[in-house]
């Protein structure tokens, strides 16, 4: 398995929000944990990414232990979030929104210009944008601002925090169709998603409430069953 997370918990303070929560992600699968508001799914990839500590239970990622591992040294691992609210920065332009994206590579700048053209390519109405401010997009294009950014570190595992975020369905259809693809090009990803609508293209999904993990089924089984979703998300 590439990540593993057996039984971990964490918290705020003295707040324990997850309460032995366990999961896996095979290399090259497309895993959601579904859940409404409130249920742990934000602290879950803050505890992976390192903002919140690991208080007990175990991770490991790639045959790392990641209990006490630093961000930066996750991110070198081929660890990258992408954050609920997208986490753009408003005042640099798009094209450096972009760069930031190497910060965790060493690489030449004819092979930054190689992966910034792929992220372009993935992302056309990014690409005669690249002088303009970031604050200047339309929420959808943010959105693919934020996802390019995280592909330009060449992840192995993206985590992603509610891609849906305040996005027209149309727009959420689009950038989780770049999912799909991207993950015939090795990217391997855990969704995060209050929406029924990453059931499309994940293999997995495992369903929170609580804190604590509910269910886990193949997604297309809770695909076919709408009633069923409806009642985790209540």
């Amino acid at each position: 398995m590439l990540l593993e997370i057996d039984q971990a918990k964490t918290g705020y303070g003295s707040l324990e929000v997850l309460h032995g929560v366990s999961l896996t992600v095979a290399e090259g699968e497309i895993v959601t944990v579904l859940g409404p508001n409130g249920t742990g799914k934000t602290s879950l990839m803050r505890l992976l990414s390192g903002v919140l500590p690991l208080w007990s239970g175990r991770i490991t990622f790639a045959g790392s232990e990641l209990g006490r591992l630093t961000p930066d040294r996750r991110a070198r691992l081929g660890l990258c979030q992408l954050p609920e609210g997208r986490g753009i920065f408003q005042t640099l332009s798009v094209g450096e929104n972009l760069d930031l994206g190497l910060a965790a590579r060493k690489v030449t700048a004819a092979t930054a210009r190689a992966d910034r053209d792929r992220v372009l390519g993935l992302f056309p109405e990014l690409a005669g944008r690249l002088t303009t401010s970031a604050s200047s997009l339309s929420g959808g294009q943010q959105q693919m601002l934020a996802l390019g950014r995280a592909l330009m570190s060449k992840p192995r595992l993206l985590l992603i925090d509610e891609l849906s975020f305040g996005l027209a369905p149309r727009i959420v259809r689009e950038l989780f169709e770049v999912v799909r693809e991207l993950r015939e090009t090795g990217v391997t990803f855990l969704v995060v998603e209050q929406q029924a609508a990453a059931l499309k293209v994940s293999d997995r999904t495992y369903i929170l409430r609580g804190g604590r993990n509910e269910l886990t089924r193949a997604s297309a089984d809770l695909l076919d069953s709408d009633e069923l979703v409806a009642s985790y998300l209540r």
